[in-house]
């Protein structure tokens, strides 16, 4: 089992959202980070920021997963820094929000570059992270899907393709990279925020959150905090369980839903 006291974790799209909250309760349990951003520059120097209020040590790196060369950089940034890796989770994501009826709302290419980021961007990181967490004899990497990737929902129908295939990929990862790495699957539901009420539009977004609040077992919704907590918890914990996939999606799973999108 990993302990997070000055241990080295690389978490990618950590300037907003999931990745944010994920480098900042790893900061908190004293986990030094590698916060990543492709984009957004100003929300990785705040998410740093945040991080170095609880003493640790952070390296910003701007690399696009997709790009196998900026994959190596990140480990290599945690390597130089540090001399070593802990953790990895693979957050960093894309998509083209797309009603599913639409069928000729997405392209072959809409397919590709989702897939680049949500699939090969995790098969990269992964790839360049295993010889560095083996040489410290051992390693966790969590790989951030959805639960469109086990229903067929979500913003668009390549969005679900990519996290099903991502959930196939966690299950092939784990079994040649053990014993020495873990490597596990976390699938949040809707999670509330900034980002999802931009891409649905603020009347559905209040309406899908509202049913699920009121119909779901748990009746509540996804923060990025509580979807952290539970990417924490594969990098810290359970440490006898790899290829893993947990639903973070309060029972969404077990109802019927008329939303297509969420």
């Amino acid at each position: 089992m990993m302990d997070l006291q000055d241990s080295v974790v690389v978490v990618t799209g950590s300037s907003s959202g999931v990745g944010a909250a994920c480098v900042r309760q790893l900061a908190e349990a004293g986990c030094n980070v590698v916060v990543n951003y492709s984009r957004n520059a100003d929300g990785a120097e705040a998410a740093a920021a945040a991080c170095r209020e609880f003493g640790v040590e952070t390296e910003v790196v701007r690399a696009d997963v997709s790009v196998d060369e900026d994959c190596r950089a990140l480990v290599a940034a945690a390597e130089s820094r540090w001399g070593r890796l802990d953790g990895l989770v693979n957050n960093a994501g894309t998509t083209k929000f797309c009603a599913h009826e639409n069928l000729d709302g997405l392209s072959g290419q809409d397919f590709l570059d989702i897939y680049s980021v949500n699939l090969v961007g995790p098969y990269q990181m992964s790839r360049a992270a295993a010889p560095l967490m083996r040489r410290g004899g051992h390693g966790s990497i969590v790989n951030v899907a959805s639960i469109a990737g086990v229903m067929g929902i979500g913003s668009s129908i390549a969005y679900a393709a990519s996290k099903g295939a991502l959930i196939t990929l966690g299950l092939s990862m784990a079994r040649v990279l053990g014993p020495e790495i873990r490597v596990n699957t976390v699938c949040p539901g809707f999670i509330q925020g900034e980002w999802l009420a931009a891409g649905l539009g603020a009347e559905t977004y209040e309406r899908t959150k509202s049913f699920l609040e009121n119909n779901v077992p748990l009746r509540q919704t996804a923060t990025a905090d509580t979807v952290a907590e539970a990417i924490v918890y594969f990098l810290n914990g359970a440490s006898i369980v790899t290829g893993e996939t947990m639903l973070l999606d309060g029972g969404h799973h077990l109802i019927q839903t008329p939303f297509a999108r969420r």
